[in-house]
């Protein structure tokens, strides 16, 4: 069973934790620690534009409204409610969903440190899904207002928001290639090699990670039954193709999960 809580996820260069534990709080920030926290952190050429000048990232780094802390299980927002800001996560992870006719909680992402959240909001001004921290997180508020504003004046910045945007539009299509038409190992296949991706990308390992979402939310985004999804794992164990305590996953052959895959994309 996948049922310890794993450590946050944090910059492995840094090791920062969320620094308050309980209730998610709203802490404005002044300009300073503004400064520390866009120019020198270790996510920036992950979530802010590359070849800035030092005026341009000052005027970036107005934006950052605040940082909120959300603890695990919270809600960042809320699908109905009113689109202010985009949110560049500093901390944790999210997953993002919205609720089904049966009432039950439809998963259509997993998002990390290093990206950004709340690009459902832009089109109709108002959020259509929720997103959920599934560990303790903190997030970096930039109202969108502002962004605009900046975007005309600052020609990276704008490019950079076209590329967040364009990211979301292929995620999607992936998504849609995964339900549409790959088999249950296919699916779990490329969700592992999706997320190692990311995470090396963070500086972690290629081979090792560490689910923070359970084995039921895996199986909501990827569209497969519970069982299933337990089925799959224990079949990659069994295959020799990764090894599984609890929640913490290790890639024995990367090869074998490409194969499969790629199988399914040459066929």
């Amino acid at each position: 069973m996948l049922d310890q809580q794993p450590a946050p996820l944090l910059c492995p260069e840094t090791k920062t934790q969320p620094a308050v534990k309980g209730a998610s709080k709203v802490a404005p920030l002044i300009a300073q620690t503004i400064k520390v926290a866009c120019s020198n952190c270790n996510l920036r050429e992950l979530c802010m534009p590359m070849g800035l000048t030092s005026a341009e990232m000052d005027r970036i780094e107005d934006v950052v409204a605040s940082r909120r802390k959300i603890k695990r299980g919270t809600t960042l927002f809320r699908n109905g409610e009113k689109f202010t800001s985009l949110y560049a996560i500093r901390t944790g992870f999210f997953k993002t969903c919205v609720a089904s006719e049966d009432g039950r909680d439809q998963v259509t992402g997993f998002q990390m440190a290093g990206e950004v959240i709340g690009l459902d909001g832009i089109v109709n001004d108002h959020h259509t899904c929720d997103a959920v921290a599934l560990e303790d997180a903190e997030v970096c508020v930039m109202p969108f207002d502002r962004i605009e504003e900046l975007s005309r004046e600052v020609n990276a910045l704008q490019r950079h928001v076209h590329k967040i945007m364009s990211r979301e539009i292929v995620r999607e299509n992936g998504v849609m290639l995964l339900l549409g038409s790959m088999r249950a190992e296919e699916r779990l296949a490329a969700f592992l090699l999706n997320l190692v991706q990311r995470l090396h990308a963070r500086g972690f390992s290629q081979h090792e990670l560490v689910l923070r979402m359970t084995r039921e939310e895996i199986g909501s985004y990827l569209g497969l039954k519970l069982e299933t999804v337990s089925r799959t794992f224990s079949k990659f164990v069994d295959d020799g193709i990764i090894e599984v305590k609890q929640r913490h996953v290790r890639i024995l052959s990367t090869d074998a999960l490409r194969e499969i895959v790629n199988t399914k994309m040459g066929g």
